[in-house]
């Protein structure tokens, strides 16, 4: 997530706009570049971005709040294409509505982000092979996530979710904090817009590269600026469902990853959330990894999805 809310530091200055250097197994799951398209959902186009061959078992990945499909560029590969040890899988990844390369809406609620996940999943052909899709969201991406497999269980072969926090009910989230009533700031040049660039929660960011590669497809060019590619106002109108009350709900096979190190899942946290969901769901903590599983320990992630892809082979 990119937001001038979170603490003033900045991870890409020393870089003056140019892109930190990269291990060659990054280089080479980007240039593995997805097809990219839009599909209506409910009045809005949607970003779409596909890898692998149609017919194979789907796989949809969901990002988090203030992020987009391109979080996941560097990861689809691994299990789209032969070439990483991977090609068993038919990819999808979409930015929700009001971020990323998608429309905004007047609107937002978990039932019209399920109608954008089974949306893709028809438009990937990801049912294609005869099988129902697995769907993997991280932080937000996980509460659609979450709704499908306690409202749509019969839609899915499996659901993950990534660091995604529900809190006991005494430290639930309230609502959203004030408007500030100034919108989305604006940058004269890219590497400034790039040097305001920060992860959120504020956490420590050992792969720059990979920052730096999501950063720059956070942002858009507006009459000579720079800007992010997020709903300012999407918080204030989200519906949002009781997430608790769902956990104990799952009824497909579901699974639990998270970062040992995530300052949104606290041993409370975790605590209460198994305590409420079924006893058969799969638990995977990622070591040294923080909320940002994917940036901070990005092969330990493929490599522990992988082993839970295969139990539910």
């Amino acid at each position: 997530m990119a937001d001038d809310r979170v603490a003033p530091v900045s991870l890409l200055a020393p870089f003056h706009g140019e892109p930190p250097p990269a291990p060659a197994w990054f280089d080479a799951t980007i240039a593995h570049a997805p097809e990219r398209s839009t599909i209506a959902v409910e009045g809005a186009n949607v970003e779409l971005l596909t890898w692998g061959e149609v017919g194979k078992p789907g796989l949809l990945f969901l990002h988090g709040n203030g992020a987009h499909a391109d979080w996941w560029s560097f990861i689809a590969p691994f299990f789209a294409h032969s070439s990483f040890g991977g090609g068993d899988w038919r990819v999808a990844a979409i930015s929700w509505s009001g971020m990323g390369g998608s429309d905004w809406r007047p609107a937002y609620s978990a039932e019209l982000f399920a109608a954008e996940i089974f949306a893709a999943v028809e438009a990937a052909g990801l049912e294609a092979g005869g099988v129902k899709p697995i769907v993997v969201g991280h932080s937000f991406g996980g509460f659609p996530t979450l709704y499908c497999a306690a409202r749509h269980p019969e839609r899915l072969r499996g659901a993950i979710m990534v660091d995604s926090s529900i809190q006991p009910p005494e430290k639930r989230w309230k609502g959203p904090p004030p408007r500030s009533g100034h919108g989305l700031p604006s940058y004269p040049t890219l590497e400034e817009a790039l040097n305001r660039f920060r992860l959120a929660p504020p956490q420590p960011c050992e792969n720059l590269y990979i920052a730096d590669f999501i950063a720059r497809r956070s942002l858009k060019e507006v009459e000579g600026a720079w800007t992010w590619k997020f709903d300012p106002d999407l918080w204030h109108n989200f519906r949002m469902p009781d997430l608790g009350a769902l956990l104990p709900q799952i009824a497909c096979p579901a699974a639990l990853m998270w970062g040992e190190r995530s300052n949104l899942m606290h041993a409370e946290t975790v605590d209460y959330m198994l305590a409420q969901m079924p006893k058969d769901v799969l638990l995977l903590p990622i070591p040294d990894a923080d909320h940002h599983v994917m940036i901070d320990q990005p092969l330990a992630f493929v490599a522990g999805l992988r082993g839970l892809l295969a139990a539910w082979a």
